[in-house]
């Protein structure tokens, strides 16, 4: 899914401004709301709808920040800031595709279609699982490039597991509680995905535990309190045991594009 430079310095800002405004119209213009469907949809897996907005805004002003950098960095400067701008650029096309997904998600959302809704929600999480999953490496603390794609990428993912949680168990499984397997399936799944995850996506995990939780009465919710006590503790221990992050200065050894002829075609490519 590899793009050009210029590509990918459009396509980013504008599926962004796509997926913010049309959530903006779902939020306060569509009659019934975003918020007005959520509470008459309500399932074994419905949230708190307002841990949803609180990670929505902070994710954004992270993704502004990651979009400044992309148009900040030249290419054709240096050897270094073209290795910067590639960790950002390819990303760019699963950042534009789950903005696509989550954007086009809502119209049907609001108007109460849950189940092609759903189908968007699945490919936006499934994408961007694949990517942290496959495609992105280890994260370098010393690149500001490295350190705010996985930010985005990961919380991208992140909320969106709680988003295929949500938006499937309302469209098949509208007004139920959980069933026996519901509850096992979520304490391993969640389990699993701790075990297996960094900070950054292990935090989301533990969140999302978290705004189930609330969202949640009962027992049920008193289960998933434990689950999120429980990710909490196995992100921390696994975390904390082997740390995820590795820390290099990268040891460039062309300064200037115009040493590398090799490194000049490659940048005119993706130009």
């Amino acid at each position: 899914m590899g793009i050009s430079y210029s590509t990918a310095r459009y396509l980013a800002p504008a599926s962004f401004i796509y997926n913010f405004l049309t959530n903006q119209y779902g939020l306060a213009i569509h009659d019934p709301t975003m918020k007005q469907v959520h509470d008459s949809n309500l399932s074994f897996f419905s949230p708190q709808p307002y841990f949803i907005g609180g990670f929505f805004f902070p994710q954004q002003i992270i993704q502004l920040i990651w979009i400044y950098r992309m148009w900040k960095l030249n290419p054709k400067k240096s050897d270094a800031e073209r290795k910067e701008l590639d960790q950002i650029v390819d990303y760019v096309p699963y950042y534009a595709l789950g903005n696509f997904c989550i954007g086009t998600w809502m119209f049907f959302w609001c108007n109460e279609q849950l189940k092609t809704s759903n189908a968007f929600v699945v490919l936006n999480t499934l994408s961007q699982l694949f990517y942290i999953a496959t495609k992105l490496g280890p994260m370098n603390t010393q690149s500001p490039s490295s350190v705010l794609t996985h930010v985005v990428s990961k919380t991208f993912a992140g909320i969106g597991v709680l988003d295929l949680l949500h938006n499937t168990s309302i469209a098949y499984f509208k007004d139920q509680a959980p069933s026996m397997l519901v509850k096992v399936g979520t304490g391993l799944g969640f389990g699993l995905a701790s075990a297996s995850s960094d900070w950054i996506f292990g935090g989301c995990m533990v969140y999302d535990l978290v705004a189930l939780a609330v969202g949640q009465s009962g027992s049920w919710r008193q289960l998933l309190s434990l689950y999120a006590m429980g990710s909490a503790a196995i992100v921390g221990a696994k975390n904390y045991a082997i740390p995820p992050y590795v820390s290099r200065k990268e040891d460039y050894a062309l300064t200037s594009q115009e040493d590398s002829p090799t490194a000049q075609e490659d940048v005119n490519d993706r130009v």
